[in-house]
């Protein structure tokens, strides 16, 4: 019978330890062990054979049990097809060090405690109304009725075992790192298309990314000390609606601060702090959205997107609040809960809400998992998982806190969620409207293959799971006479695999950057320009590099856009000195100036 606790796995971890074991250096000092290990890791390059060889050995680094290696993610863990594309080579011996300090998304592992008395620890595979299905460690699976169990919850330590450097010695461990960092994305594996180039150039001069915050504004991030301990950061940045030097910053834990900025510098103050109430402990969960209603000058309502914990289980919320009098922090009046919805696991909840040109108010949701939305959440009408969903806030339906917009596409189908107006997303990180056409940008987070960026319209099916970007991803939810709408860009795994959408640059007319959209990686921290016509990509740059990992886009009311890292920094971007356009172009533009 499969069964992995804590126990099972801590004692899964010492049998790694007496396999093949080294003394090189001692284990006695493990901070000092860990620090070599890196360290030799970091300046030697490894036999990748080798490593491969390690790799595959179950009685030794047995990496092969838990990982595949041929985009199949069949296994418990992350499947490491590209994984020296995703991730630098410091990452990657981290990853080896420290598996519990930052679990990759998705593969969180859930313990669940049975009536019988015994647990059972694994990643979620499967889960429909009636089962679970967990992978193990150790390869093997397990499917759980829910009527057997008294409570599930998600853990921090990862299932992948601390100590496997113990079983080699620091040349070996080298060779095990160099074969990770060989494992790149077949360029042959994608069909070629125009919206997924096989080369992204970058701009011989690239954009500027001017710090916004001082050192007193700017938000320290906090790191992860050990398995349990919240690694948060900075997820959402916004101009103070008709206040030219008020912004607003959102914390993942909860936190939302107001910064003033004049001639003697910034001020910061607590607008709000609803970190009590939002569940930020584990993956990309929290307070990851916020919306300032069109009227906010009078009516002074804002929404907010947030996770809470109820009954057992991840809870997506949106919930309106009401700023004071002078709009300077919240009125302390109780929030009213708009619109909820639980989640299959603890991540891909989405990360955006915001009004549209229309008024109303549109939420992005995420399929919650697991991996490769094995149940079609993005195919299933009847559901708002894998959805851009859409509302009217200021008015109420029998039955609900807002209203459906007599123009939703699903409005008067018995069998669909009414609020739906666009299907078929993973994880729509963030997205926004062309403050010139009202086109809805979205930036979708990709599974395996491919990040990729969208413009939506009202009723599309935008693929996922049926496809991941251009291409086939799975048949199983596929519909006959079903149009499956491609994004306008995607792109490959050495370039990252964390979309972040951002905004359609409308600043100043007379910049090449007129009309281009602007978006980056999370992961790479790579900006990408992006110019299209009729939905079809146009041209895309390597515009820049973002210092830190991008958790948003902000678009102030000047049109000037800041990226906004996770780590604490806003900045903003600066298109002066440079252009968007190839170097012929950029030719006939100078001459023409």
């Amino acid at each position: 019978m499969f069964r992995s606790s804590l126990h099972l796995q801590l004692a899964a971890s010492l049998a790694l330890l007496t396999v093949g074991y080294s003394a090189e250096p001692t284990a006695s000092d493990p901070a000092r062990q860990l620090r070599e290990y890196r360290d030799y890791a970091m300046s030697h390059d490894g036999d990748a054979a080798a490593g491969r060889a390690l790799f595959d050995n179950e009685q030794r680094a047995g990496c092969v049990k838990c990982h595949s290696i041929d985009g199949s993610a069949s296994k418990a863990g992350p499947d490491l097809q590209s994984v020296g594309d995703k991730f630098p080579r410091r990452e990657l011996i981290r990853s080896v060090l420290e598996p519990s300090a930052e679990i990759a998304v998705g593969y969180g592992s859930t313990i669940v405690e049975m009536k019988s008395g015994e647990a059972h620890q694994g990643i979620i595979k499967q889960a429909t109304a009636d089962a679970i299905e967990l992978a193990g460690a150790d390869g093997k699976r397990i499917q759980i009725p829910i009527g057997d169990i008294q409570s599930q919850h998600g853990s921090a330590v990862s299932l992948m075992p601390e100590g496997l450097q113990a079983g080699m010695t620091r040349e070996e461990f080298a060779d095990l790192i160099q074969y990770l960092t060989s494992l790149r994305q077949p360029e042959n594996l994608l069909t070629s298309n125009r919206g997924m180039p096989s080369v992204i150039p970058e701009l011989s001069t690239p954009i500027r990314l001017e710090p916004f915050l001082s050192d007193a504004s700017h938000f320290p991030h906090a790191f992860v000390e050990k398995p349990g301990d919240v690694r948060f950061g900075l997820v959402w940045f916004a101009q103070l609606p008709g206040e030219t030097n008020m912004f607003v910053a959102a914390l993942q834990t909860g936190q939302i601060w107001l910064i003033e900025k004049d001639a003697s510098g910034d001020r910061k103050s607590l607008f709000a702090d609803i970190s009590a109430e939002v569940f930020s402990k584990r993956g990309p969960n929290g307070l990851l959205g916020m919306a300032f209603h069109p009227r906010f000058r009078e009516n002074r309502k804002y929404y907010l997107k947030h996770q809470v914990f109820e009954d057992e289980k991840i809870v997506t919320t949106v919930e309106e609040r009401q700023a004071s009098p002078d709009l300077h922090t919240d009125s302390g009046k109780p929030a009213r809960r708009l619109w909820e919805v639980a989640s299959t696991t603890q991540d891909h909840s989405g990360g955006c809400i915001a009004f549209g040109p229309d008024g109303y108010l549109y939420i992005g949701m995420g399929d919650t998992g697991p991996q490769q939305d094995p149940q079609g959440h993005g195919q299933n009408l009847g559901l708002f998982l894998g959805k851009m969903l859409r509302i009217d806030v200021d008015r109420i339906d029998p039955g609900l806190a807002y209203a459906i917009p007599p123009d939703n596409p699903f409005r008067n189908r018995p069998d669909v969620r009414p609020e739906i107006w666009a299907y078929g997303f993973r994880e729509p990180w963030r997205f926004s409207f062309d403050s010139k056409t009202g086109d809805l940008w979205v930036g979708d987070v990709g599974q395996d293959r491919v990040e990729e960026v969208s413009i939506v319209r009202r009723g599309e099916n935008m693929g996922w799971n049926v496809f991941e970007g251009f291409e086939p991803f799975s048949n199983r939810y596929r519909r006959d006479g079903e149009r499956y709408v491609p994004p306008v860009f995607a792109y490959l795994r050495k370039y990252g695999n964390s979309i972040t959408g951002g905004y359609v640059y409308r600043g100043d007319k007379r910049s090449s950057f007129y009309g281009v959209y602007i978006c980056g990686d999370y992961t790479s921290h790579r900006i990408f320009g992006i110019k299209q016509s009729d939905r079809q990509l146009q041209e895309v740059w390597q515009i820049g590099t973002c210092p830190e990992g991008i958790a948003s886009f902000a678009e102030d009311e000047a049109g000037t856009i800041y990226a906004v890292g996770y780590e604490g920094m806003v900045y903003r971007l600066t298109f002066e000195g440079t252009f968007f356009c190839s170097p012929s172009t950029k030719a006939a533009d100078t001459n023409g100036r």
